[in-house]
C-alpha cells in the first residue's frame, strides 16, 4: 500500500465554492462502474485539480480492491468523486461506521489507523439526505461469505514429503493452487496478479469463483505476505492451504509449488483416493 495519502486530513471544504461537472478519469477505477460517470471538482475532500484527485486516490484503491465491505467504493467515490447534482450527497454516518468497521482491521494490518479526514463525525446523522448504508433485506438476499483476515504469515515450505502433504490436507478446509507475478504500477507502487485460473485440490464447500475472489482478498489483506511470495517479477506458483473458522479464512501452509516437484505433483493425485485418519 502507498499509503502517505491516508493520513493527511483533508483540509476543511466551503461547499459554497462553484464547482464544475467533470469525467471521471480512467486513472480512478474504484469509481467506474458505481453508476455515474461525472464527478464534481472540487471533490468533498477538498482536492481542487484533477491531479490531486487522481494521486490521493490512488492510495485508496487498494483498500477497495480487498472488498473489506459492499459499499467500500461507494463510499470512497461520494467523497473522492460526488455525483454530479445541484448539490453535494454526503454518505452517512451509518455507511461510513459500516465500512470502518469493516474496513479499518485492513488498514491496521499495514501499520495504518483509520484516518481523521475519514472520522465519521464529519457525516450527517439523519438517513434522508446523504447515502445511507446497507439495508437488513441485503444480508438475506446475498449469501453471507467466509472473510479472509490479517493473519502472520505463514512460511513458504520448500522441503517436505507427499505424506507429510497429505496429512496437511486433512487438516485444513481447502487447498489452492494459485500463480503469482506482480508489476509496478505508473505511481511507483508494487501491484500483484493472480495470472491464472485458480485450480483446486480441495474445496469444501465453496463455490470456484467465491475461492478465487476470497484468496485474491486474502493476498491484498495480507500484503505483506504477498510481497515475501514474490521476490522477483518473475510468475511463481504456490499452493495455498488454509481453513474457514467461524466465518474466517486462515492460510495455514503455503508450498512453492516448482516444475521439479514430485512430491506436490504425487500429493496431489493421491489425494483423491486418500482416506484421512
Amino acid at each position: 500500500f502507498a499509503l502517505s495519502g491516508f493520513l493527511r486530513v483533508a483540509t476543511g471544504f466551503d461547499i459554497g465554492l462553484s464547482t464544475k461537472c467533470v469525467v471521471i478519469p480512467k486513472e480512478m477505477d474504484m469509481c467506474h462502474k458505481i453508476g455515474y460517470s461525472e464527478m464534481r471538482l472540487p471533490n468533498l475532500m477538498g482536492h481542487t485539480s484533477m491531479a490531486e484527485v487522481i494521486l490521493k486516490s490512488t492510495t485508496w484503491q487498494h483498500l477497495a480492491q480487498t472488498d473489506c465491505h459492499p459499499h467500500v467504493r461507494t463510499f470512497l467515490c461520494s467523497l473522492f468523486a460526488p455525483i454530479c447534482l445541484d448539490t453535494f450527497i454526503h454518505p452517512c454516518r451509518s455507511m461510513c461506521v459500516a465500512v470502518r468497521d469493516s474496513c479499518a482491521p485492513v488498514l491496521t494490518c499495514h501499520g495504518h489507523p483509520w484516518p481523521d479526514s475519514l472520522d465519521c463525525n464529519r457525516f450527517p446523522a439523519g438517513e434522508d439526505m446523504c447515502l445511507a448504508s446497507l439495508t437488513k433485506e441485503y444480508k438475506y438476499l446475498h449469501k453471507v461469505l467466509p472473510k479472509p483476515a490479517c493473519q502472520a504469515c505463514p512460511a513458504v515450505e520448500e522441503f517436505f514429503t507427499h505424506k507429510r502433504v497429505l496429512e496437511v490436507f486433512c487438516d485444513n478446509n481447502f487447498a489452492v493452487k494459485v500463480k503469482l507475478s506482480k508489476k509496478r504500477t505508473v505511481f511507483g507502487d508494487q501491484e500483484y496478479n493472480i495470472e491464472c485460473q485458480v485450480e483446486f485440490i480441495t474445496q469444501g464447500s465453496l463455490l470456484p469463483y467465491e475461492t478465487q475472489s476470497m484468496i485474491q482478498q486474502w493476498l491484498l489483506i495480507n500484503e505483506n505476505c504477498t510481497q515475501r511470495m514474490t521476490p522477483t517479477h518473475r510468475p511463481m506458483v504456490y499452493l495455498l492451504v488454509g481453513n474457514i473458522e467461524e466465518g474466517i479464512i486462515l492460510v495455514n501452509q503455503v508450498y512453492r509449488w516448482q516444475r521439479r516437484d514430485s512430491q506436490l505433483t504425487l500429493a496431489t493425485q493421491k489425494w483423491r483416493y486418500h482416506k484421512c485418519l
